[in-house]
C-alpha cells in the first residue's frame, strides 16, 4: 500500500490550490480516506474526510473553503482549497482507513499514511 501526495506549493492569502493523493494497493478503493495537516509546533489535525459511501466531514476551520473529493477509477483523492489563509500553512497528509460508513477526522481510524506535501500561504 502506498499513498503519494502532490500539488503542494506556495500561494498568497486568498488564493487556491488543489492537492492530490494517489493510493495504490487497493483496486477501485472505497475505503474511508482523509486529509490531515500539521503546522510547525502544532499537533497533526484532521482537515477533511470522505467515507465509503462518499459522505464528507470537515474541520470547522475549513468548512466552506475546502472540498474533498475522490476519483475511485483513478484511486485518487483530492483536496480543493479556496480562500487560503496564512493559518492554513502546514504539511498536508493523506490517509486511508477502513470501510467506514461515517467519515472520520480521528488519526486512530487511519492505517496508512502518505509522506506529505507542503502548503505555504503568505499574507
Amino acid at each position: 500500500v502506498q499513498l503519494v501526495e502532490s500539488g503542494g506549493g506556495s500561494v498568497q492569502s486568498g488564493g487556491s490550490l488543489r492537492i492530490s493523493c494517489v493510493i495504490s494497493g487497493f483496486p477501485y478503493d472505497t475505503g474511508c480516506v482523509g486529509w490531515f495537516r500539521q503546522a510547525p509546533g502544532k499537533e497533526r489535525e484532521g482537515v477533511a474526510s470522505i467515507s465509503t459511501h462518499d459522505y464528507t466531514k470537515y474541520a470547522d476551520s475549513v468548512k466552506g473553503r475546502f472540498t474533498i473529493s475522490r476519483d475511485k477509477d483513478k484511486n485518487t483523492l483530492y483536496l480543493q482549497m479556496n480562500n487560503l489563509k496564512p493559518e492554513d500553512t502546514a504539511m498536508y497528509y493523506c490517509a486511508r482507513g477502513g470501510q467506514y460508513l461515517v467519515p472520520s477526522l480521528l488519526q486512530v481510524d487511519y492505517n496508512y499514511w502518505g509522506q506529505g506535501t507542503q502548503v505555504t500561504v503568505s499574507s
